[in-house]
């Protein structure tokens, strides 16, 4: 049976408004729920998005296209379709999935970079990481695959907090025990549900694992909180389908460091304090941290809140340690490269485009969660910074970082066109060092940010960026906003770097949505 169907699809509605107003136990006397209990488990739905959520899991990504712009020509406006496909996608893959659940984190970003473009092209992110949602609901089976299904709730162990049982459910891979407890606090609050999730999540710092939460909890905005148990439970899956030996492993040092710091430095119990950070501070602590190794970053993170320093100073910290990841970074290694990411470039999965990626997550949860959260956001973030610098390869110690003096000497140009002129050509050109060289330059002259951005964001949008041109553009657009101006510009020339790099490789779906855009 086509669920998707208007007459049944509210024909499930009124059944399901008549069980929750009777109660379980008459709706099975009176025969209303044997059918359901018979199909198997009970499907998840969307309320008035239900019709919206199906259409996209159903329709193949070569028919999707026209029907969405028709829609929004109709009225539809695309928060309404990225919250469909938040939904849909979360139905369907429930964070299990590599491409699903990337494509998931897209979201918040292709519909913030939507904000920033002029009303005729403002449709184009969108519809570009739909296209992709779609080819990976139709690869995967459309309504006949949905990882996610109703989950009854429990209260946890007694004498255990919900995030413990939830992470030693996890530890043990025990699907239902670890969802039924999350379900069981997130009925409850929506904050304490993200609280308690991140006790199992913070068990591991990858990246993946770190910005899926994040950015389920940013899309709550566009769904609604209603919707949050459904967002947030795809990171007990995924932490669940990650464990395993080899992976808990790799996180012994970190999983015995986190209490000991917290203990330590008594960063539960004690309010944060407020203490400015001179530029100097900052700089030195974000060295701190990439140098390394782990644990003395991890450390030095605890002692400068235990001495009262903002938890947003040491966020700046953090997201500088990274940025130097994408600066230094001598590409990827022959032996590692793909289709779309060739020997020498940086995007995609590159070190630094996910160090920055986590990063930023790490500062948003530090921002959402409550005292607990926040010090071990900021104190493991600091730990995966130091980590990815060292586990996966390259000298980045020694590395100059971009632009380098080569690069630097040929830009000549002193007016703000003339620099966005050879930026753009060298970005067309891959010429990486060269696109910083400009944009650097630009940004010593003191020229507005914005014509950078506005660059950038063309290329974020038409190219494919190996699934990760939204989410890295969003975070350097946040962190550009946020950080102080002696540093914000180097978030601007790493973007410009990633942007040189991914050109080249137009992102499926983008020529046809120009087209029916007629742009």
């Amino acid at each position: 049976m086509d669920r998707c169907n208007r007459r049944q699809f509210l024909a499930d509605v009124a059944q399901g408004m008549l069980i929750a107003g009777i109660g379980p136990a008459l709706a099975v006397d009176l025969g209303l729920a044997d059918a359901r209990a018979a199909d198997g488990p009970e499907a998840l739905t969307f309320g008035k998005l239900e019709p919206l959520v199906c259409l996209l899991q159903e329709t193949a990504p070569d028919k999707l296209l026209p029907i969405l712009v028709e829609k929004q020509r109709q009225g539809t406006e695309l928060s309404e379709l990225v919250a469909a496909a938040a939904l849909a996608n979360a139905r369907a893959f429930g964070g299990e999935d590599y491409i699903g659940f990337h494509t998931l984190m897209a979201l918040t970003p292709a519909l913030q970079m939507s904000k920033e473009l002029p009303a005729e092209r403002r449709a184009l992110p969108v519809l570009k990481v739909l296209y992709r949602n779609s080819k990976r609901l139709q690869d995967r089976g459309g309504r006949k695959h949905e990882v996610l299904h109703a989950v009854a709730a429990a209260k946890p162990p007694e004498g255990k907090t919900a995030g413990q049982a939830i992470l030693e459910a996890v530890r043990r891979k025990d699907v239902n025990a670890a969802e039924q407890t999350f379900a069981g606090v997130a009925a409850r609050s929506t904050d304490d549900a993200f609280n308690e999730l991140m006790v199992a999540v913070m068990d591991g710092q990858d990246v993946h694992r770190i910005v899926l939460p994040y950015r389920a909890w940013d899309l709550l905005d566009v769904v609604g909180k209603e919707n949050a148990h459904t967002m947030l439970r795809q990171s007990v899956r995924f932490c669940i389908k990650s464990e395993n030996p080899r992976y808990s492993g790799y996180f012994t040092e970190s999983r015995a460091l986190l209490p000991k710091l917290l203990d330590q430095y008594k960063l539960v119990s004690k309010p944060f304090g407020t203490r400015a950070a001179e530029d100097g501070w900052v700089d030195e602590l974000a060295m701190t941290i990439f140098k390394g190794p782990a644990a003395r970053a991890a450390e030095a993170v605890a002692a400068a809140l235990a001495e009262g320093f903002a938890p947003t100073a040491i966020g700046e910290g953090l997201a500088l340690a990274t940025n130097q990841l994408v600066l230094r970074d001598d590409g990827r290694p022959t032996n590692q490269a793909e289709n779309n990411k060739p020997a020498g470039s940086v995007h995609g999965d590159g070190i630094g485009v996910h160090a920055c990626d986590s990063a930023n997550a790490w500062r948003n949860i530090a921002r959402i969660g409550n005292q607990r959260t926040a010090a071990s956001a900021l104190i493991l973030g600091a730990y995966q910074a130091a980590k990815d610098r060292t586990d996966r390869g390259g000298d980045f110690l020694t590395w100059e970082p971009y632009p380098r003096a080569d690069a630097r000497e040929k830009v000549a140009a002193k007016e703000p066109e003339a620099l966005l002129r050879q930026a753009e050509e060298a970005i067309r050109a891959r010429a990486q060092a060269l696109a910083c060289a400009a944009v650097q330059r630009y940004g010593e002259l003191g020229f507005p940010a914005r014509p950078v951005f506005d660059l950038m964001l063309r290329y974020a949008i038409s190219e494919d960026g190996a699934l990760h041109a939204e989410k890295y553009y969003r975070t350097v657009s946040e962190e550009f906003a946020i950080i102080r101006p002696a540093f914000r510009w180097r978030q601007l020339v790493a973007l410009a770097r990633v942007t040189a790099s991914e050109y080249g490789y137009p992102a499926p779906g983008y020529a046809e949505a120009c087209k029916l855009l007629k742009v």
